[in-house]
């Protein structure tokens, strides 16, 4: 998608989009084998990625660049049977959120992109935490999350 008229930023803004896109389809999966106990957890990561998506398309729409739509499908990394592999998505949507926002936030020209990339950079990784955390993965965090 990308275009020689756009800046570093919105490029940066667009491959976020694309990974919002992807982390709200990869929770659907996550849904469907995540333990039911966590269902609440599951529903409020899936709005937190929702939410974000929408912000980056206003962001992009406010800035003249046409947001690209989500695929018709997207494939997840590796099979998901159960609730661990679940919980192990889980952990790699946000691996790959964090990766995107700290592209963001590394490419920001304006202080409002740089805020929010901040903001969804450490929202993921608080969520990645969390899912290591559930798995019983010691450490939980990460010294610095979204480096690739």
């Amino acid at each position: 998608m990308s275009s020689p008229e756009l800046g570093s930023e919105q490029q940066s803004l667009i491959d976020a989009l694309a990974v919002e896109h992807a982390a709200v389809f990869g929770y659907g999966v996550v849904a469907a084998f995540a333990d039911p106990g966590r269902a609440d957890e599951v529903a409020a990561d899936t709005a937190a990625h929702r939410a974000r998506r929408d912000a980056t398309v206003d962001t992009l729409t406010a800035a003249g660049v046409t947001p690209p739509v989500a695929a018709p499908g997207y494939t997840v990394p590796f099979p998901v049977a159960d609730p661990v592999q679940a919980a192990e998505l889980a952990v790699q949507i946000e691996t790959d959120v964090a990766v995107a926002w700290r592209s963001v936030l590394e490419r920001a020209d304006t202080e409002a992109v740089r805020a929010d990339a901040v903001v969804a950079l450490t929202e993921s990784a608080i969520r990645a935490a969390r899912w290591r955390s559930n798995l019983g993965i010691v450490p939980p965090t990460v010294a610095f999350p979204g480096r690739p």
